[in-house]
């Protein structure tokens, strides 16, 4: 039978994910198509599982610490606590130096009220507190009880003279009874006390508040004086400031023939600005008329013409313009008389000459006339270049006037400013100075108290409800932490789950306890199914409905229906270490197989601590290490089962001295080729794989090998290690069983509980004894 596809589906996942809880919890099965549960929906499960397993762990926590708390919650000494609050309102603004009218609009640092919580704890109110109260004389303090001498407690004013032990233990324990807080978003200070003496408490708290009420009263009014007597030293000062001030700026106006420095300065920056504008004025009428008389002296009568009459325009008179106008109307008149008389009469013609003379008479005119504008324009244009002249040397003796008049007043405004602000300044304070005078005579003061201490009528420690709901809280936390710490110290598998994805073979079923019977049935139904080894390893002939039996049938069912090709004739039993049940599976396993009404051989292949032949009633008899040594044949070896009629037994035989020899022969080969032939199934039970290497061995002759492991005893490092090395014979594993499963177990309690009932409803209805035999039922 080919094995290449059964070995390669169930190649092992060597990779494991480390975690709190076991590995298949985290991941999926990939090779061998067998997935483990999605974590999402299992994660939540095992928890629970976890819990439930270690349900007295958690109880013991949380009745251990519940029961601690309590105890101690009762012994412990009522404690009181008095409350009182006080108001600080925002300081008086009499000697505010801002505009008092502003005052209810002046910004108030919230940190001043935090500086008044630290004041309400500081060492000189508790000092004078417990001074006042003889709180020294208190237990609770470091007292005895006993009345003392007076000044025992008291502040030391040298710094460098340490308190006294006792008056440093008084503080202390002062101020770890003592709580100031400041209420959020206003001005409001509750001020906290405990004590066991309740009528203490309120003592104490009116006594902090009336203190600090009369000591913030005091530290005013000795600031109001302080600042009253700096007043009036700094008045003299000023008041001779004034004083020199004003005879510097009386001076450097006798000096500097300043009266009034504002109209002056008016009348001179007025004059300028006049100057400035008619400045501005004479160049622009200069550049005009140079424009003019250079356009004149280009000779062109045109501009000649146009000149004029830019220059008559400028002066309001047409008479030049209109002149020299006249005359060239009449040149031009002449030439076209000229022109026409030449045309038509010819040259020679008498009145011709006539008018040629009269044209050169007009021309003489024309010259006459444009040196006489010419003329005129230059004198109009050197007149402007010397008025522009004159109106600028003006402009500069003013700026320079004013230039002198601007210094002066800069030196004169800072003199006449320093006086303004000294008189202001001197004025100011003369009047903060009457104010301090009537304020050192008010009672005034910013704190008042809101709400005085009473006396608790009720303690506010031990508080019974909170301690028990926080031990509570506190032992489920540590349950829960002490449960999950003792599941990831488990190194054992426990569920079929865990052997898939540690081994990467698929489960084969799972084997319960003997005794395992829900605790509905009556006494007599709880009493063990196994009442001795045999009766356990027996089970599925003494008692076919039980549990058990059925759990070997399924197993037979799986190893019959999911092997690829046909069904295994060689069926390897084999586990990691002694003591798994792996003997007890190759008996129940042969005659579950028979039981179908097939031939079936069990063979005891272990050779060094045989123990079937012990089981089935048998006796020392030779067996199989005698067939491989030639001593008798196969034939004479095989017993027929008293169990079933078509099961038989190959017993061990006599313990040789070389039994791995033995098994890895080739009589050993031929001996299973032989039985090949003459049974269906052939069961062979082997020693463990990781205690000797025979299991090995015969693995690599089997069709199918069925590896058992013990619930709660089997570890995973021995799981892996067995799997590995009947993988590296290309041993055909076909899976893992789980044998001594406790169904009452919570790793069960999701997944079985059906069967639980199925198999107690079942007694119940046959009325059957756990001694007594069941109706005979061979199949599945």
């Amino acid at each position: 039978m080919d094995s290449g596809p059964l070995i390669q589906s169930h190649q092992p996942a060597f990779r494991e994910i480390p975690s709190v809880f076991p590995a298949e919890f985290t991941r999926q099965l990939g090779p061998g198509g067998y997935p483990s549960l999605q974590p999402q929906e299992s994660l939540l499960r095992e928890y629970l599982r976890v819990l439930i397993k270690h349900k007295w762990t958690l109880v013991g926590c949380v009745a251990l610490i519940f029961g601690a708390v309590l105890i101690a919650t009762l012994r412990s000494t009522p404690i009181f606590e008095a409350v009182g609050s006080i108001a600080i309102n925002k300081p008086d603004p009499v000697l505010n130096f801002r505009d008092s009218n502003n005052a209810a609009m002046d910004y108030y640092d919230p940190t001043d009220l935090d500086t008044e919580v630290r004041i309400l704890r500081s060492d000189l109110l508790a000092l004078q507190v417990i001074r006042q109260l003889n709180l020294d004389q208190q237990p609770q303090f470091g007292g005895n009880g006993r009345p003392q001498r007076a000044g025992t407690v008291g502040l030391t004013t040298d710094v460098l003279q340490a308190d006294s032990p006792q008056t440093t233990e008084a503080l202390d324990a002062f101020k770890a009874a003592l709580r100031v807080n400041l209420e959020v978003n206003t001005r409001i200070i509750d001020i906290h006390f405990r004590s066991p003496d309740k009528h203490l408490t309120s003592r104490v708290v009116n006594t902090l508040v009336n203190t600090y009420v009369e000591q913030n009263f005091k530290t005013r009014f000795e600031s109001t004086m302080q600042t009253s007597d700096w007043l009036s030293k700094q008045l003299v000062d000023l008041q001779m400031k004034v004083e020199t001030s004003q005879e510097k700026l009386v001076q450097y106006q006798k000096a500097h023939e300043i009266l009034g420095i504002d109209e002056k300065q008016n009348i001179t920056t007025q004059k300028l600005d006049e100057l400035n504008k008619e400045l501005t004025a004479a160049e622009s009428a200069r550049m005009q008329k140079e424009s003019v008389y250079h356009l004149v002296q280009s000779g062109d009568p045109d501009s000649l013409a146009s000149a004029s009459s830019v220059e008559g325009e400028a002066k309001g008179s047409t008479n030049a313009s209109s002149l020299l106008d006249k005359l060239r109307g009449q040149d031009a008149d002449l030439k076209i008389q000229v022109a026409q008389l030449g045309t038509q009469f010819g040259p020679s013609y008498p009145k011709l000459a006539q008018l040629n003379g009269q044209l050169q008479e007009v021309d003489a005119q024309i010259q006459v006339e444009v040196r006489k504008i010419a003329g005129r324009l230059r004198g109009d244009y050197l007149a402007a270049v010397q008025h522009e002249n004159m109106l600028h040397a003006a402009l500069e003796r003013q700026k320079q006037e004013a230039n002198q008049l601007n210094e002066s007043a800069i030196e004169y405004t800072l003199l006449k400013r320093d006086v303004e602000s000294n008189r202001a300044l001197y004025e100011g304070l003369l009047e903060k100075l009457k104010e301090a005078g009537v304020t050192a005579g008010l009672r005034s003061n910013n704190v008042r108290p809101v709400d005085i201490a009473r006396v608790p009528t009720a303690p506010s420690e031990p508080n019974l409800p909170r301690n028990l709901s926080f031990a509570l809280a506190l032992g489920l936390t540590t349950g829960f932490g002490l449960a999950f710490l003792l599941e990831s110290i488990d190194n054992t598998v426990r569920t079929p789950e865990q052997a898939e994805v540690l081994s990467g073979l698929p489960s084969l079923g799972m084997i319960p306890l003997g005794s395992s019977i829900h605790t509905e049935a009556s006494a007599r139904q709880r009493l063990t199914v196994a009442a001795s080894k045999e009766a356990v390893e027996l089970i599925t002939q003494s008692r076919p409905q039980s549990q058990m039996a059925e759990s070997y049938r399924a197993l037979r069912t799986s190893l019959l229906l999911t092997s690829l090709g046909t069904p295994p004739k060689v069926i390897l039993i084999t586990s990691a270490l002694p003591e798994e049940g792996k003997t007890t599976t190759s008996i129940n396993c042969a005659i579950v197989l028979a039981q179908k009404g097939t031939r079936v051989l069990l063979i005891d292949a272990d050779l060094r601590r045989p123990s079937i032949h012990k089981t089935l009633g048998m006796g020392p008899r030779v067996g199989l290490s005698n067939v491989l040594t030639g001593a008798i044949t196969l034939q004479e070896a095989m017993i027929r089962s008293d169990i079933q009629p078509n099961l038989f037994v190959l017993p061990a035989g006599t313990p040789p001295p070389n039994p791995a020899e033995l098994l890895a022969s080739s009589e050993m080969k031929d001996v299973l080729a032989k039985l090949r032939e003459q049974f269906d199934h052939i069961v062979v039970d082997t020693p463990p794989t990781l205690s000797v290497t025979d299991a090995v061995i015969m693995a690599t002759r089997a069709d199918a090998v069925v590896l058992v492991i013990r619930s709660g005893q089997t570890t995973k490092q021995a799981l892996r290690r067995s799997r590995d090395i009947l993988m590296q014979v290309n041993a055909r594993v076909c899976g893992v069983l789980m044998n001594a499963v406790n169904l009452d177990s919570p790793d069960y309690h999701y997944y079985y509980e059906y069967q639980g009932k199925y198999g107690e409803r079942y007694y119940q209805e046959q009325e059957l004894s756990p001694t007594d035999e069941p109706r005979a039922n061979s199949g599945d």
